[in-house]
């Protein structure tokens, strides 16, 4: 069944929740479609682990009719600060990244169209989505804006996803700066489990 279906039957605006595998972690996110166009506000909590201070993480996210990045603004809180990102992307495919400081930089981050965020399997959605992986088999490494929290630092990145089709279990192999594993979507292309990292519930 499509996005398109859903919206029709009221699946759509969705809350979509994960919890993390092995560590003390959540993230909701409300979902709006429309074609291929997606809105979200979502949420990423987590307790501190032996790498990482406790912190909590909105974001809202817009993308355009094709499904690829138009902008993202996300809040990090920590105990000490609250810190501000913003990210969006303008007509040639630029990318202006405004940091919490209010410092403004302007790169092409590899031609990306996506943006992906540390800990959160909402955002692998969004290649999938753009290129059809939940719906054909194909393999693609693509280029992406990566944000790291709880520090906000952005970095140009390359994901690989290798698509078996929509008519076998075998998921969607993935390779990323932190994971090396294959994982499962439903038929709107979202994460439903990602080893090592979380499951929807």
């Amino acid at each position: 069944m499509s996005a398109a279906d859903d919206e029709k039957e009221g699946a759509w605006p969705a809350v979509l929740t994960w919890r993390a595998h092995d560590d003390p972690r959540m993230e909701s996110v409300r979902v709006q479609l429309s074609g291929n166009r997606i809105k979200a506000y979502g949420r990423i909590v987590s307790a501190a682990t032996d790498s990482i201070p406790a912190f909590s993480a909105s974001y809202d996210l817009v993308t355009d009719e094709t499904g690829a990045t138009k902008r993202l603004s996300l809040t990090v809180t920590l105990a000490q600060r609250e810190r501000q990102l913003s990210i969006a992307r303008d007509e040639e495919n630029m990318w202006l990244v405004q940091d919490h400081s209010g410092k403004t930089s302007r790169e092409a981050y590899g031609g990306a169209l996506d943006v992906d965020v540390v800990f959160s399997p909402l955002f692998n959605a969004l290649p999938i989505r753009r290129t059809g992986l939940h719906r054909r088999a194909e393999s693609v490494t693509l280029p992406v804006v990566y944000v790291w929290l709880p520090d906000l630092t952005v970095k140009e990145a390359a994901i690989s996803y290798t698509s078996a089709g929509p008519d076998t279990t075998d998921g969607i192999k993935l390779h990323s700066p932190v994971a090396d594993t294959t994982v499962t979507v439903d038929a709107d292309g979202f994460i439903v489990d990602y080893p090592g990292l979380a499951e929807r519930i």
